[in-house]
């Protein structure tokens, strides 16, 4: 049939007759339906790498949020309101914070500045060796050394090689603040919001099952956040340790090496790892031996912390295997770095609750 439009005087213009419409089957149809989805699908690739950091500040607000609820829920239980709840986690999450800030920072900056001006002795003493003594007399290198030492100290050319210049270290600073208030005001909303933001997300289910989708999502919310609240009262538990440790064997700033082994044992595998590290190191400008001492009163603490501070900690959370655990924080870390790391393990417990809840159950039906 001819397709026709009608004129305002009534004249019916003819545009022919219209064609068969173009079968769905045909290869031109297929291949331009293809390459069509293909480019959506790059152009939204690129979309989210694009905005890739601020996909990472609302995971890490969500976990965050996540492993703050029941510790809100706790105190929703025994008669407070929830916003006094949020307001009470919020005031210590700033006293823990500020407790960092006050006792890590002064003492680094006290370091460097010794380490700066201590650099030129630091390096005539290296003469003391008789092999590089003989090749300083040759060449000069420890003169060489020593000279430009000091001339960088005078000229502030130390601290802009150790810190990429006041412009660099800046804006490292104000990201970083930035990044940190930015997860702060999110953790608050999600904090905040949580219940409701979950049941618009099981609303989506179909209604049939939508009471087993919310039962699974409440264990998944239960199993991320007693896990997370478990680390951080391992880690605090490690903090303790080192502080009291390092003050009976004298070390400097144990409480601020307290604060330091606090966060790393919050990175899973390599936590521990950073923490003896920089306890020895500071142990060392002691001693020798007190170095050593700081190194197996570590790694003593460590295997009590493996079994019997974590067995009983982590007693009320699913275990999740040791090759998980590792697995998980690998490919976190190869992603996303540290905060894949970080966030890797937690996934991988909700990852697991749905495997035994849904896949292996279905599994075992058929």
């Amino acid at each position: 049939m001819a397709a026709r439009e009608k004129k305002s005087d009534d004249t019916i213009v003819t545009f022919g007759t219209p064609g068969r419409p173009i079968s769905t089957s045909h290869p031109f149809y297929f291949g331009f339906l293809a390459a069509s989805g293909a480019l959506v699908a790059i152009a939204l690739l690129r979309a989210l790498a694009s905005a890739s950091d601020v996909f990472i500040l609302l995971i890490i607000s969500i976990f965050l949020a996540a492993g703050l609820n029941p510790l809100i829920e706790f105190q929703v239980r025994r008669g407070m309101k929830r916003v006094l709840a949020i307001t009470t986690v919020a005031l210590s999450l700033i006293a823990t914070a500020g407790l960092f800030i006050w006792l890590v920072i002064p003492p680094v900056i006290t370091q460097v500045n010794n380490f700066i001006d201590s650099l030129p002795e630091t390096i005539s003493r290296l003469t003391e060796n008789r092999q590089i003594a003989s090749l300083n007399e040759k060449y000069g290198i420890v003169d060489n050394l020593e000279r430009w030492a000091q001339d960088s100290i005078a000229d502030g050319q130390v601290f802009t090689t150790l810190f990429g210049g006041v412009i660099g270290v800046g804006r490292t600073v104000i990201s970083g603040t930035f990044a940190l208030l930015t997860v702060f005001v999110l953790t608050l909303y999600f904090m905040a919001a949580l219940p409701k933001f979950l049941q618009v997300l099981y609303r989506l289910a179909p209604a049939s099952r939508r009471q087993r989708v919310s039962a699974i999502g409440v264990a998944i919310t239960y199993r991320i956040g007693v896990f997370v609240g478990s680390q951080i009262l391992i880690a605090a538990t490690a903090a303790l340790f080192i502080t009291g440790y390092g003050l009976v064997i004298g070390i400097p700033y144990a409480a601020a090496l307290g604060m330091v082994v606090f966060f790393a044992g919050l990175i899973p595998l390599v936590g521990h790892f950073i923490g003896a590290t920089i306890f020895t190191l500071v142990a060392l400008t002691v001693s020798p031996g007190t170095a050593l001492a700081a190194l197996l009163g570590y790694g003593v603490y460590q295997q009590v912390e493996n079994y019997i501070v974590v067995p009983r900690i982590m007693k009320r959370s699913l275990a999740i295997p040791g090759i998980v655990t590792i697995i998980a924080a690998l490919l976190g870390s190869t992603l996303f770095g540290l905060i894949g790391a970080i966030l890797a393990v937690p996934m991988a417990a909700a990852a697991l609750l749905i495997l035994e809840e849904v896949v292996f159950p279905k599994s075992d039906r058929s």
